[in-house]
């Protein structure tokens, strides 16, 4: 987006430096990205923090280093950007959030610590309280569809919270006397940026943290009403959770409280939230009709359904795309999530050692034309869309005397791209493949983004097993880009027709060079591979 697009004046742009910053806190890492008047990163960094694997099937984060995470982060862009000669404590407007969905943190209101280390959503152990519910409830696993979008399972907050509630005695403690506050990573946040339970703005004013969440995370606890944006009473009733432990449900671009003192950045006011999927869909100004797949532990593919709730009969799940004020409207989404991806690399590197960076998969896997008849289902703690089977669990098929390393992480990265496959195969059924689903060519899209898409070999492989073009924008962090523009509109930088005017950059275009018939081939084995996946939870047992 160029700077004469702005809604501020040119001339005033000239006497001062205008930036929005952007907390981007992910599953595995967090980072912090200063943007100037003309959406251009003048400094960021990142760090990685901690993941605690203390079960099978169970992942944490510690909401402390969470926390920790952000205030480094901000520290050290605010720094770089000071050197690169940048007034940053001066011209910084507001702050956009943008963070990990439906990972589940109870907290105490008084003392601001948290009761238990945060459940991070790929995590399985409620898969008892799932199985339980849907015996329980009519309509088993869609019980809750019509209201919320969302199948019961593991992934969603709801049944962590539940966990929770069952499972940790400070818990039950702190919701029975009213000390317990629920909220997912960006409640977390905002509550603590915002004062916590013991804070001051900056002219030794006590302030108390914001309890609130925006639509789009909260679309993802299974509680709030995809139709009426609020808590479902009905729903909290079922499962026996009190309203008087959830935050407030706001939309994702509005002034939602100024930093309390103590951070770098005291004073400078919190515009946006969102979770970080919407927040991609944003970034790259996904239209109605149009899908982005985001590339990280995860991967994540969103269709932007306009002011339609459409309902998936394919394994798919209707959700919240983005509210751009309190008063806008409100644009839905189908959404395919696949658990694990980057995630998947990761354990070449950390689990069996295959290589010493993540860097290093893609000139390791280019080292072969093909996967050598080797398939990889990465279904480490089960497989989310479209088969929706936490009874599964990864494996390797079709190994012989001839396979090698390079083959084994060239099925690695191939298992990423076979997944998105399923998820576009099953939007394409949902919603057809008439009008805005398709280019003016009569081409199917799929916009890319996320830290994986810089992966040229990645990237190829997904656009040959589509057999569509693949198209990655100049800037692939459109994570922290959406977040940074919806936090633009809430203090009048811009405004929402002029970031959908154009894309900023040039991207970069993916064609397929793969026939019909060896996709078709290959689709075909990948099928039998994910199929040999089921049932295979406990084994170890």
């Amino acid at each position: 987006m160029s700077g004469s697009n702005s809604v501020k004046n040119p001339k005033e742009m000239e006497k001062e430096e205008v930036f929005i910053g952007s907390v981007d806190q992910g599953t595995s890492s967090t980072r912090f990205i200063i943007y100037d008047q003309s959406c251009r990163p003048v400094a960021s960094h990142q760090i990685e923090f901690t993941q605690f694997c203390c079960e099978d099937g169970w992942v944490e984060h510690n909401p402390m280093e969470i926390l920790q995470s952000v205030r480094l982060c901000m520290e050290k862009a605010i720094d770089k950007a000071t050197v690169d000669g940048h007034n940053v404590e001066k011209g910084l407007k507001a702050i956009g959030l943008t963070n990990q969905r439906e990972t589940t943190v109870v907290w105490s209101k008084s003392s601001g610590c948290p009761l238990y280390n945060a459940i991070v959503w790929l995590d399985v152990r409620t898969s008892s309280i799932c199985r339980r519910l849907e015996e329980d409830l009519p309509g088993g696993r869609t019980h809750f569809v019509e209201t919320c979008g969302l199948p019961i399972s593991t992934y969603f907050s709801a049944v962590k919270l539940l966990w929770l509630l069952e499972n940790v005695t400070a818990v039950k403690h702190a919701v029975n006397t009213g000390d317990a506050l629920f909220g997912t990573i960006d409640t977390w946040l905002i509550w603590n940026l915002t004062g916590g339970c013991d804070g001051e703005d900056g002219k030794h004013n006590k302030m108390t943290g914001l309890h609130v969440t925006d639509v789009s995370n909260a679309s993802r606890t299974m509680l709030m009403n995809l139709r009426t944006l609020d808590w479902d009473k009905a729903t909290l009733d079922t499962l026996g959770i009190p309203i008087t432990i959830l935050p407030k449900i706001i939309s994702n671009s509005e002034i939602i409280g100024n930093i309390a003192s103590g951070w770098p950045i005291s004073g400078v006011p919190i515009a946006s939230s969102l979770g970080d999927q919407q927040a991609a869909m944003l970034g790259q100004a996904c239209r109605r009709g149009e899908a982005k797949s985001t590339y990280g532990s995860g991967v994540f593919i969103l269709l932007n359904t306009g002011e339609s709730i459409v309902r998936s009969s394919h394994g798919l799940l209707s959700t919240i795309a983005y509210k751009l004020g309190p008063s806008a409207r409100t644009y839905y989404a189908l959404e395919g999530s696949i658990a694990t991806a980057g995630d998947a690399v990761q354990w070449l590197r950390d689990g069996i050692e295959l290589i010493e960076s993540t860097e290093e998969v893609e000139e390791l896997a280019g080292k072969v034309d093909n996967c050598g008849g080797c398939y990889f289902v990465p279904a480490f703690n089960g497989l989310f869309a479209p088969w929706w089977r936490e009874d599964a669990r990864g494996v390797c098929l079709g190994i012989t005397r001839f396979t090698s390393k390079a083959h084994i992480a060239r099925a690695v990265l191939e298992s990423v791209c076979f997944q998105v496959n399923d998820v576009l195969d099953s939007m394409h059924k949902d919603v057809g493949d008439e009008g805005e689903f398709k280019n003016d060519k009569g081409e199917f899209l799929l916009r890319v983004d996320g830290g994986a898409t810089v992966n040229n070999l990645l990237m190829q492989i997904q656009a040959d097993l589509l057999g569509s073009p693949v198209v990655r924008p100049a800037d692939v962090e459109t994570t922290a880009l959406g977040a940074a523009y919806a936090a633009g509109i809430a203090v009048g930088l811009w405004t929402e027709d002029v970031i959908f005017a154009e894309r900023a950059g040039k991207p970069t275009i993916f064609s397929p060079k793969l026939d019909k018939e060896q996709r078709m081939k290959k689709l075909e084995s990948w099928s039998k591979a994910v199929s040999r996946a089921f049932d295979l939870a406990g084994l170890s047992h």
